[in-house]
């Protein structure tokens, strides 16, 4: 069977090619893929190629398909599997094999989300990595790999009960939440999901120095909708500030945050983020550094002292993405937020090589199509002359102006998807 897709064959070489898809084993199962958003991951992977930890140095004689935030349906199941997976369900995907370094997106020739069609290896499945899923939109499942990837972060963090040695996960119920240069895709949805914790913080602080970043979080999660919920929500412009930790710690009244997510991997914030911790305050480096060298001045006295902690965090675990799917599918999180641009897979290898260069959140590929990424806020002007955006921006305006599963259907069955 024919195959359509985006394979990578060494650094920044990633082609969009047809090749062919062989015959699944009776122990494999075949998907069709219909949506995959694109992970900053997957642009470090593609600047690093065979360089990267999780890539084989056989690349170039075997290439992989990238991408590992799909969607899609269960085409073909093989007989070992025919009694647990049935044809035509839809599926979830967990990124994370629990044992191994390799992974879809970076480490398989034929299992990877950036294609029409892909397989599904024996070993993957026998670890419980093909979940299934009842909801009726492909892109929410897209976006449930970076919201389980937040929920995971948030269970690294740790703090101390008094005179014990005990300690206890997650950010701390009642205490402040810093999420640092947090008004890009994942800090939204980290500010989504805090919103959605049972345990409540008192006060979320978001930062950014993009004032249209901070004018879109406000309308996509607004200060009142975090009220109704209990909790104080600010976004703040860093930017305008002269001492920028001294001013972030006065909105707390001196107390400082609890749980700090820098969530832009840059020198500054960290250090800043260091510096606003509470007592027992935990800071997370949720970004990844591109640069394997990345280093920050931090205070070791208040580590010492005022017991604070520093922490990183890089994907999540299967109980994460099922909570993740449970919120979603709950409406208790709402994972469009991060979305801002539409394409199809003819524009996943360009999206992908200028990912950084990019404005805007998550970029959402919907792979039995081809279409240009395109700005969900130029939908409408686009639709003065081709209809079809207009109707995607009437839909996305009855959305608080996010992608919905009513555009979604819009799209496809324009396409005859």
């Amino acid at each position: 069977m024919k195959a359509e897709g985006v394979r990578m064959y060494g650094a920044h070489d990633i082609r969009l090619e047809e090749f062919e898809l062989p015959q699944i084993k009776e122990d494999e199962i075949q998907l069709k893929i219909m949506s995959d958003s694109i992970c900053m991951s997957t642009w470090k992977e593609v600047k690093l190629g065979a360089g990267h930890i999780r890539v084989p140095d056989s690349i170039r004689e075997n290439p992989v398909i990238i991408g590992h935030e799909m969607s899609g349906m269960i085409e073909k199941v093989g007989k070992k599997w025919q009694k647990e997976y049935q044809e035509g369900e839809r599926f979830v995907v967990l990124p994370g094999i629990p044992g191994q370094m390799g992974a879809p997106g970076y480490s398989y020739e034929y299992f990877g989300g950036a294609v029409t069609r892909c397989i599904v290896p024996n070993d993957v499945i026998e670890k419980g990595c093909l979940l299934h899923y009842n909801g009726d939109s492909f892109f929410e499942v897209s976006v449930s790999e970076p919201m389980y990837c937040i929920i995971g972060g948030y269970q690294a963090n740790y703090h101390t009960k008094p005179e014990t040695h005990e300690h206890f996960i997650g950010a701390k119920e009642g205490g402040n939440i810093a999420i640092l240069g947090g008004c890009g895709p994942m800090g939204l949805g980290a500010v989504s999901y805090a919103l959605a914790m049972e345990k409540k913080p008192k006060m979320i602080v978001v930062t950014e120095i993009d004032q249209d970043r901070l004018d879109r979080a406000r309308q996509v999660i607004s200060e009142k909708e975090a009220e109704e919920k209990g909790i104080e929500l600010r976004y703040v412009n860093t930017a305008c500030m002269k001492d920028e930790a001294e001013e972030l710690m006065a909105l707390t009244g001196g107390e400082g945050y609890h749980d700090v997510f820098v969530y832009a991997p840059v020198q500054q914030i960290a250090e800043t983020g260091n510096r606003i911790l509470a007592f027992d305050g935990c800071m997370n480096l949720f970004a990844g550094p591109a640069d394997s060298g990345f280093s920050a001045d931090m205070n070791l006295y208040d580590c010492h002292y005022r017991n604070t902690k520093i922490v990183g965090s890089s994907g999540g675990i299967k109980a994460d993405l099922l909570e993740a799917l449970d919120l979603i599918s709950k409406k208790k999180v709402e994972p469009a937020v991060m979305i801002t641009h539409i394409g199809g897979l003819d524009a996943y290898a360009d999206t992908t090589l200028h990912l950084p260069e990019i404005p805007g959140g998550k970029k959402l590929i919907y792979t039995q199509i081809h279409m240009p990424l395109t700005a969900i806020e130029d939908f409408r002007k686009i639709g003065e002359t081709k209809p079809l955006f207009l109707k995607l921006a009437d839909a996305c305006d009855r959305h608080k102006g996010l992608w919905n599963q009513e555009a979604e259907k819009i799209l496809l069955d324009y396409f005859g998807v």
